[in-house]
């Protein structure tokens, strides 16, 4: 059995069943695919504010469709091809769910130790690689293209998370996650870890600095605010735990603040990892490392309250929303992928 499967019939996955469990191997951890959910409501929807009583639907489940991965990330929606893709960075390994009938199966082999994926709006998909530190976009070819692998003639940290933009731009970040031999390649931090911005001429320009770490971003509907995951608790004693933004005005970044913590009421809590913008300008969060009840989805309203959380039993690292009418939440979670339908449309096309 392959390392990362999935239900392709109702036929074939009774006999998985019977045949092993749809259990894959891995040890500790190894999970069974298909439907978590117990019983219509869904009780891992957690409604912390009337708002998000609107955003979930009574009977739909949350379906485990792959596991078998040793560190998922960067999910993305491709709308042309119908499909979801996601980074398994230790493995070296992009792989791909198709809508159709739910095959799993690997994209790319060796992959550059991807971390975060998006399409641009010509349907080509960009990746951030840990391994070359670079970010890179591959053709309709095959071929791969080198967007930007240095700034200020430095090589980057390591780049973490990419939103193209329909005028061209691309936009990461770059917090240096991957230097060590599980992620990437060990090496030293050259660069202050920053966000930046790959103009549609190729230039590449530092939009900010003012965060520690960031990971995880994502733009308003509208384009005017720039939302950023600031992990860098993990290195920097004094780095709160919360997401920050900035407003945007073309190329240009201003008025950097707090818009919402991701520590608890009662001051616990975890980080902020993968960022989306839903059309009504709530921000879904992947949040992990803050223990059960708490590793899951965060969504926090365009005035930064925390409104509701879909609690999963593994630490989340990222989502993404797809399906034909991108209301199918996708969330890269440890060793698993995860899919649940919500009343929520994503705000963009990746």
């Amino acid at each position: 059995m392959s390392q990362v499967s999935s239900a392709v019939t109702r036929r074939e996955f009774l006999s998985l069943s019977a045949a092993a469990g749809v259990t894959l191997a891995g040890g500790a951890g190894a999970a069974t695919l298909g439907s978590i959910t117990d019983r219509y409501p869904e009780s891992r929807f957690k409604t912390l504010d009337p708002r998000f009583g609107g955003m979930t639907i009574g009977n739909t489940p949350i379906v485990r469709i792959a596991t078998g991965n040793l560190w998922a990330e960067g999910p993305a929606w491709s709308g042309t091809g119908r499909y979801v893709v996601w980074s398994d960075i230790p493995a070296d390994t992009q792989r791909r769910w198709l809508d159709d009938d739910g095959h799993v199966s690997i994209l790319r082999q060796p992959a550059g130790k991807s971390n975060g994926n998006t399409f641009d709006a010509n349907g080509r998909q960009v990746s951030c690689q840990h391994l070359h530190r670079r970010v890179v976009r591959y053709e309709a070819d095959g071929s791969e293209t080198v967007l930007a692998d240095r700034y200020d003639g430095k090589p980057f940290n390591g780049p973490n998370d990419v939103v193209a933009l329909a005028d061209g731009s691309v936009w990461f970040t770059d917090p240096g996650y991957g230097l060590n031999w599980y992620e990437g390649q060990p090496g030293e931090l050259e660069l202050k870890e920053s966000v930046y911005r790959i103009d549609p001429n190729g230039r590449v320009e530092r939009v900010t600095d003012e965060i520690y770490k960031p990971n995880g971003l994502c733009f308003s509907p509208d384009y005017k605010t720039l939302y950023v995951a600031e992990t860098g608790s993990s290195h920097y004693p004094d780095a709160a735990r919360e997401i920050r933004a900035w407003d945007v005005s073309g190329k240009r970044l201003s008025k950097g603040r707090s818009f919402a913590s991701m520590e608890m009421d009662d001051g616990s809590g975890g980080v902020a990892d993968g960022l989306r913008a839903d059309t009504h300008g709530n921000v879904w969060v992947g949040a992990g490392w803050g223990g059960d009840g708490y590793d899951g989805v965060h969504v926090f309203a365009p005035d930064g309250d925390r409104i509701g959380q879909i609690v999963m039993p593994e630490i989340c690292s990222n989502l993404c929303f797809g399906g034909r009418d991108r209301n199918r939440l996708f969330i890269t979670a440890s060793q698993s992928v995860y899919a649940v339908y919500v009343n929520a449309r994503g705000a963009h096309f990746a």
